[in-house]
């Protein structure tokens, strides 16, 4: 019995510790991910690029780090998160570097290219969904996957710290900073973080294992969803600061750190949805999550006044998309088959993250500069949500099927 009781009490220490150390490499891989968007106003002024130009600069990474899941999520079914976290966070260090270079040569081309390859770190969401859940029995997954999910408290990070740094120490030196940060947990994750015991290695080509999730209708399903929640997180806080300069004229700074409330909003929200779909299900409260989506984007079409109405509404859109983004990687968790579970992540992951990738370019295709109206887009998203809630109530009969 006491043999029995220091055994859990070890796996207990062991799944803390590990999901712990997963959550800060996603949070810094997410930080270095975003760290195009928090000076997309800079980047404006500099090199006199139009909202077109703005949006495709700030999107081009989040499009390359969604898509690179699908292959990652199947990697880490076959090679484990204690590999593939350390082999992502050290690729991604000379693409941090190499967008301080083309910021510093005001390039354009090259920053559209860096800011490209700068999307391998958005990839590690779907390592660290496999590695976590390994850890957790079914009944806790929505825990430890909202807990892990919470590192996208990266983009507020990086919306707070990336401009004040900026100031602070330069341009060169911050995107420095954050190269050797990676470095520094890229070693730690190497040293002390662990594949769970319960994992098992798979051999099978990554092709017909991509091919065999893409099959399962879980994956579709819940990919929707997640475009509709994460993806809906990933486009406001990446184009947040360029939408807060153009409707209520704030300067950089000013801008970042309303854009890092909004993201630390959907941080806190995140593990809570998975809580709570643990104990309600995931479909109430991804229902939740998109319906209040709906109110808030309509009253956001009204440019409701500074400071506290306007605060109030980001606030509750993050902490709906927060809810949502848990509750659908925990539908994601208790349904998809425990072999397949890298593979259906890595497929999810993406559609979220492709979800964020559009909205930036429609809300600068749709900008109404005489009005510093996004009221179009808006719209556009409201008509979103509201489709994902009404496909989650009757599109999805049942558990999604395996």
């Amino acid at each position: 019995m006491t043999a029995d009781i220091a055994a859990t009490r070890t796996t207990t220490g062991s799944q803390a510790i590990n999901l712990a150390l997963a959550t800060w490499a996603f949070t810094i891989s997410f930080w270095a991910w975003n760290l195009i968007g928090p000076l997309g106003v800079v980047y404006t002024d500099q090199l006199d690029l139009s909202a077109s130009q703005k949006s495709v600069l700030v999107a081009i990474p989040v499009l390359v780090g969604s898509l690179g899941r699908i292959l990652t999520g199947a990697l880490t079914d076959r090679f484990g998160g204690r590999l593939m976290f350390t082999v992502l966070l050290v690729v991604t260090i000379p693409f941090v570097l190499l967008v301080a270079l083309a910021g510093r040569l005001a390039s354009y081309p090259l920053l559209l290219v860096a800011g490209f390859l700068l999307g391998v770190a958005g990839t590690t969401f779907a390592v660290g969904i496999p590695f976590v859940n390994a850890w957790y029995d079914k009944s806790r997954r929505g825990f430890a996957t909202g807990v892990f999910g919470a590192g996208m408290g990266g983009t507020a990070l990086s919306a707070f710290f990336t401009p004040r740094f900026v100031s602070w120490f330069g341009y060169v030196a911050t995107h420095v900073i954050i190269a050797v940060a990676l470095a520094a947990t890229a070693v730690v994750c190497w040293m002390f973080l662990r594949d769970s015991p319960r994992w098992v290695p798979s051999h099978d080509s990554v092709v017909p294992k991509l091919i065999g999730a893409a099959k399962l209708p879980v994956t579709w399903q819940l990919g929707f969803l997640y475009a509709a929640t994460f993806g809906g997180f990933v486009a406001f806080s990446t184009y947040l600061p360029t939408y807060l300069k153009d409707v209520y004229d704030f300067d950089l700074q000013a801008a970042g750190t309303r854009t890092a409330g909004f993201a630390i909003a959907a941080v806190l929200a995140r593990p809570l949805g998975g809580i709570l779909s643990d104990r309600f299900g995931p479909r109430i409260i991804t229902v939740i999550s998109c319906a209040g989506a709906v109110v808030l984007a309509v009253w956001m079409m009204t440019t409701p006044p500074l400071e506290i109405p306007a605060g109030i509404d980001f606030v509750l859109m993050a902490i709906c998309m927060g809810l949502g983004s848990g509750s659908v990687f925990s539908w994601v968790a208790q349904a998809a088959p425990a072999e397949r579970v890298g593979s259906v992540t890595g497929i999810v992951g993406a559609a979220g993250g492709v979800g964020g990738f559009f909205p930036p370019l429609v809300m600068g295709a749709t900008y109404d500069a005489a009005a510093h109206s996004y009221t179009t887009g808006l719209a556009l998203l409201a008509v979103f949500a509201a489709g994902a809630m009404v496909f989650t109530i009757f599109g999805i009969r049942g558990r999604p099927a395996d």
